[in-house]
């Protein structure tokens, strides 16, 4: 049998997964980050994107995160994130419009937004879509 650990997925909304994982990939602040179970204690922020937990049955647990923070402790990894949607609730019209309007937010500086936001929000968008991407070519 695959060792496991406990992993945590949690937003300010509701807690999004809650289960055991033979391991979890992550966007790490510095890059993309592998957790296993027997990692060292770890705390770090993570960045806007895809965490991939994969399951004892070896399927695949798909959750888009806005950013947020990452603990690793012996036995339990906790994803704290400022959002967290499932994979399977990824709106891609919604995701797409975020995104057109986020990169006009930054060629019309003198929009409502500010620029620094609209970088923001655009990252976010395009983490949405390269997670939407992800689900697409899974399932085929």
């Amino acid at each position: 049998m695959a060792m496991t650990i406990h992993v945590d997925v949690v937003s300010a909304e509701a807690s999004i997964f809650s289960g055991l994982a033979e391991f979890v990939v992550l966007p790490g602040e510095s890059g993309e980050l592998g957790i296993m179970p027997g990692h060292v204690p770890l705390m770090t922020r993570i960045k806007p994107g895809a965490v991939r937990i994969k399951l004892p049955d070896s399927s695949e647990e798909l959750i888009f995160v806005a950013g947020g923070l990452l603990e690793v402790q012996p036995g339990l990894i906790t994803v704290l994130a400022d959002t967290a949607i499932r994979g399977g609730d990824l709106d891609e019209a919604k995701a797409l419009e975020a995104k057109r309007m986020a990169e006009e937010a930054m060629v019309n500086r003198a929009a409502t937004l500010d620029y620094a936001r609209a970088q923001a929000e655009l990252a976010e968008a395009v983490a949405q879509l390269a997670a939407i991407d992800r689900l697409r070519k899974r399932g085929h």
